[in-house]
């Protein structure tokens, strides 16, 4: 059997795969970059070209650097607590102690939860009538009154990036742990021998086993949080005064609220190429990492 007909039979057995990715895939992307350049309103997705003029005034406006500094905040702080807590409790969970097997479960319990239903329990728990929060805080002295920890500019990012972290830590201490797998033994026993303290073991030990896998944990979450959606609109819908608006949640108001299908299709091609570009610089140094450790 020749290999022309091997290609040709590979590329035919391909063709629905194709056929479903165009339509779901290809023409809204394609349809999404005629929108951008055009001043099309969400009603009958029409409208008058306009070149480049909505790129340029999306880029210099106030409104688009502002939402991408609280963006770039959420996911830098959110990622870098997501990471220590996740090596932390992946140090704790490869010990031996009796009921590890349960713990490993629950742990991956938040994870597992719909980010809906995560962002729904947070908010009632931060609730300034009846949430949890409140009450515990009261109750131990350490409050005098109830707040309403979403509704204040300065608690409500805050108050998000400790729910994320709740949601999505058990990622990166899954990952870790199964990296943990990988140390050899008698590496560590060597290290105990020698009268390496526990920093010196983990340091020179143990974390060049680990950055491999902590390199991609770190790339999935970063890419995630700076595209963050979903948990955000449920708990605050990016207030109070915008202080917890990321650039999805500006996508969004400037395509659906607003109306202004070009401006929102141009913003969410920006935010597209940024998280594109980001995934790139992220893979160089993966491979970068992964040269290194060869």
């Amino acid at each position: 059997m020749s290999s022309t007909w091997l290609t040709t039979r590979a590329w035919l057995l391909m063709l629905p795969l194709l056929a479903v990715m165009i339509a779901v895939i290809g023409w809204p992307m394609a349809e999404t970059v005629r929108l951008s350049f055009t001043d099309a309103k969400l009603v009958g997705l029409t409208g008058h070209f306009v070149g480049l003029d909505n790129y340029a005034k999306i880029l210099s406006g106030s409104n688009f650097r502002g939402t991408l500094s609280t963006t770039a905040f959420f996911a830098i702080v959110s990622v870098g607590i997501e990471m220590v807590l996740g090596v932390l409790a992946a140090l704790l969970l490869n010990q031996q102690f009796y009921g590890r097997t349960l713990l490993r479960a629950l742990m991956i319990l938040p994870w597992a939860l719909p980010t809906i239903v995560n962002a729904t329990l947070w908010r009632l728990i931060y609730n300034p009538e009846y949430g949890a929060l409140n009450a515990a805080l009261t109750q131990l002295g350490l409050l005098g009154e109830y707040r309403s920890w979403l509704g204040e500019p300065g608690s409500a990012m805050a108050a998000l990036i400790l729910a994320d972290c709740w949601k999505n830590f058990p990622l990166v201490a899954l990952i870790a742990l199964a990296a943990l797998q990988s140390v050899p033994r008698d590496l560590i026993a060597a290290s105990l021998v020698d009268g390496a303290s526990a920093l010196n073991r983990f340091r020179f030990v143990i974390l060049p086993y680990l950055a491999g896998p902590l390199m991609v944990a770190l790339v999935l979450r970063t890419i995630e949080a700076f595209k963050v959606f979903d948990i955000i609109w449920v708990m605050t819908r990016g207030g109070p005064a915008n202080s917890t608006r990321t650039l999805s949640i500006l996508v969004y108001q400037e395509a659906f609220s607003f109306g202004r299908a070009g401006s929102g299709a141009s913003l969410a091609l920006i935010v597209t190429l940024m998280v594109t570009l980001l995934a790139l610089a992220y893979g160089a140094l993966v491979r970068k990492a992964a040269g290194s450790a060869a």
